[in-house]
């Protein structure tokens, strides 16, 4: 009987369940989009019972149309949005609030109160004090929840991120834990001692007893019975972790760019832990028995969610991907440059407060224009997270691996290479977080001996090469800066 990895990988706008084989191929997959809810400016919600229902319905697609079994199934990988905050009810196992979206800047007042600790917090976990990370998600459920902290003091409440919401249901409620890739996007979480840490606990006032198990990422967590007795679950890691791991980014200096909804840059330190001032954190890349790499993150709030606000706000196209077709209509921008900062601007930047701004419109520009300026400002922004790591590791990065949802538009994809002048590898299997965790898991299972027999299925499908002459580049990034510059101003 053939059997594959079962690799479910919930994003922040879909489900993903896919069966992965031994030569790293999807046999099959299947995709359920998932609502995100925006009740207030800079406010970002889910129904984590959705989440949940979308699990269930993509595996049983994945399997009715596969005419397969769970029997087929050697281990469940999960990778998953990070930092994205559930709260649920030890009790009836229901959330007692929406789960707070990663995105979601609605406990910045809270960051705001513990600047004063910005420094010890970085020396622990890595991370800059901001809304982005589950710290005052958890502290903002609390406090808005009927004697929130008592119940969480008493160890009536749970607190996870997706991965652990999952595990708790797949498990009938066994199974309390996470991994250390998602444990250190909390905030609470210290990356040295790779221990929850009882002084950012105090800073922030949540209990320890609120908080899961934390493992490695390649490790049996326990069975999902509530699919089948005995099923395994053997890899668990926040998205952007598995898919450098899915890229075969394993050696240090290796780099990749994701593009979702937000673009996520990695670059492998390995088992240094490198501080960076300048705009980037620092953050654990996955743990393998007792081997843990590590990794330098920029993170970009806003990639691929922009053509989304095209497609659904400005309604100037019906799919997605006729976003390529109009910028390729056009020779350049015509001066326009769009800043996408909807919940203000990520790594380099950090600035909650700034909102999304255009520039350089005349009675010229058309709706080519502003599709294509878009575009290019999702390639704009991940070039300034890369600058920053190469002022860190003293070096031009020669290439840079890509994957997710937004590489399958060319155009974006030559414009990233012709503004970083580096070369823009895709592989052939674009599903990369779906493949990091499925990998995670056939590690631990037996299903992949080691990590060399994984190496051997990776495989690259086309490469961008630059070819914009260095005056373009330099006058497109001057008023880029300045784009940048003038948003930030505007508050």
């Amino acid at each position: 009987m053939k059997k594959f990895i079962l690799a479910i990988d919930q994003g922040t706008t879909s489900t993903r369940a896919s069966l992965i084989d031994k030569e790293g191929n999807i046999f099959y997959k299947s995709q359920q989009e998932i609502k995100c809810s925006f009740p207030h400016d800079g406010w970002v919600e889910q129904d984590a019972i959705d989440v949940w229902l979308s699990l269930l319905n993509v595996v049983n697609d994945l399997l009715a149309k596969t005419n397969l079994n769970y029997s087929n199934i050697d281990s469940i990988g999960i990778t998953n949005q990070r930092e994205t905050t559930v709260i649920w009810s030890k009790l009836d196992g229901m959330p007692v609030y929406p789960a707070l979206v990663w995105q979601s800047r609605q406990s910045a007042y809270i960051c705001d109160g513990i600047k004063k600790y910005e420094t010890l917090v970085y020396d622990k976990t890595g991370l800059i004090i901001n809304p982005y990370f589950s710290a005052s998600k958890i502290r903002f459920i609390l406090d808005h929840i009927a004697d929130g902290q008592k119940r969480a003091e008493n160890g009536e409440l749970m607190f996870g991120t997706i991965d652990t919401w999952l595990m708790y249901k797949l498990s009938n409620g066994k199974i309390f834990k996470t991994d250390v890739t998602n444990a250190s996007r909390t905030m609470l979480f210290n990356i040295k001692t790779l221990n929850w840490d009882d002084e950012l606990l105090r800073i922030f006032n949540i209990p320890k007893i609120l908080l899961p198990k934390v493992c490695p990422s390649s490790h049996y967590f326990g069975d999902a019975t509530f699919l089948r007795k005995g099923l395994k679950i053997c890899g668990v890691a926040g998205d952007q972790q598995a898919a450098l791991f899915g890229q075969n980014c394993i050696n240090k200096g290796d780099i990749k760019s994701t593009y979702g909804t937000g673009c996520f840059v990695l670059m492998n330190t390995g088992n240094d832990i490198v501080f960076n001032k300048d705009g980037l954190i620092t953050t654990i890349a996955w743990q393998i028995g007792d081997d843990v790499h590590y990794a330098l993150e920029g993170s970009v709030f806003v990639g691929g969610a922009s053509i989304q606000w095209l497609r659904d706000q400005m309604r100037m196209f019906k799919d997605a991907k006729d976003s390529e077709a109009y910028a390729k209509a056009v020779d350049d921008t015509l001066g326009v440059y769009v800043v996408p900062a909807f919940v203000g601007l990520g790594a380099p930047y950090w600035d909650d407060d700034c909102r999304g701004a255009v520039f350089g419109l005349t009675r010229a520009t058309t709706k080519e224009h502003f599709i294509r300026a878009t575009l290019n400002s999702i390639a704009l922004q991940t070039k300034d997270v890369i600058e920053e790591m190469e002022k860190q590791s003293k070096k031009k990065i020669p290439s840079l691996r890509v994957d997710g949802g937004a590489t399958s538009n060319s155009y974006l994809m030559q414009f990233q290479a012709d503004i970083l002048g580096s070369k823009v590898i895709m592989p052939k299997n674009l599903e990369t977080t779906s493949l990091g965790a499925a990998y995670l898991s056939g590690l631990n299972s037996g299903y992949w001996k080691n990590i060399e027999e994984i190496n051997k299925v990776h495989k690259i499908d086309r490469e961008f090469i630059p070819r914009m002459t260095e005056e373009e580049k330099e006058e497109i990034n001057k008023k880029w800066k300045i784009a940048i510059k003038s948003t930030r101003m505007f508050k």
